[in-house]
């Protein structure tokens, strides 16, 4: 397992373009499949239906579009890491606009197709040190295209228990840059060095107050597998019935990260 990092993560911002289109790719590909009553069907997402997801996470490419129309801030203020817990604010603006729109657009492939070319020709003629007006604060553009990794990857996983044997793909680089910036975040979230959290292949960091471990076996150690990882992180799935289903393997007693999560809203 490599060592924890300890300075700030960068990602390559052509790799995460193509993540993310690869991603929205594989969700539109899935939508359109589904049936009416399929589209009907209710989701985890409080009373969000399958339909109005679906016109949602059209929204994560819609976003850039819409931030770049507005004016640029002065200077960076935000930080990547405190864009999950600055999202909680727009909770009800976001599930308004979503009913909204699932509504006003019956033709939902029409709708995602509007949305990745928008975002496809916006990021062609904008530098990713662009900064953008958003909930976290100013954030360049290129931080502000991880972020859609995040919106798509967790909604994908939605749809996908939403609509049984609907089993869209995760792309690998989208799965990855989710579950490190997500892990990161809980570094961020729990400062420490006593407790580390593994979720292989993709990201391993130390959290949590207490002795901080040098070499050897850490005492404290969580591992688990990227989705886990990410439902755990996003609320859909809690702590405790994790670790009972053996979905988490957690040893020591700074293991426990059940106070810190989830990490989004």
């Amino acid at each position: 397992m490599p060592p924890a990092r300890k300075r700030t993560r960068s990602y390559d911002p052509a790799r995460t373009r193509a993540a993310v289109l690869a991603q929205f790719g594989n969700v539109r590909a899935a939508v359109r499949t589904l049936a009416p009553d399929q589209l009907a069907r209710p989701t985890r997402l409080g009373d969000w239906t399958v339909r109005e997801l679906v016109a949602h996470i059209g929204t994560a490419l819609a976003a850039v579009d819409r931030l770049l129309d507005e004016p640029e801030p002065a200077r960076q203020d935000g930080r990547l890491l405190d864009w999950p817990s600055a999202i909680a604010a727009e909770a009800d603006a976001i599930a308004g606009t979503a009913r909204r729109l699932a509504a006003d657009r019956p033709d939902l492939d029409a709708h995602l197709a509007d949305a990745e070319q928008r975002f496809t020709a916006r990021l062609d003629a904008h530098p990713g040190g662009r900064l953008l007006p958003t909930s976290a604060g100013a954030l360049p553009l290129a931080d502000y295209v991880v972020t859609r990794t995040v919106e798509l990857v967790v909604h994908t996983d939605d749809l996908n228990a939403a609509v049984p044997g609907l089993d869209i793909p995760y792309d690998r680089q989208a799965l990855a840059a989710c579950t490190r910036l997500l892990a990161d975040v809980l570094a961020v979230k729990a400062p420490g060095g006593s407790t580390e959290v593994r979720v292989p292949p993709y990201a391993v960091v130390q959290c949590v107050q207490g002795p901080r471990h040098t070499r050897g076996t850490p005492p404290n150690v969580v591992e688990t597998d990227p989705l886990t990882w990410i439902r755990l992180a996003a609320g859909r799935t809690a702590w405790q019935d994790a670790v009972a289903g053996a979905e988490v393997s957690a040893s020591g007693e700074r293991a426990d990260l059940g106070p810190y999560l989830p990490l989004l809203g």
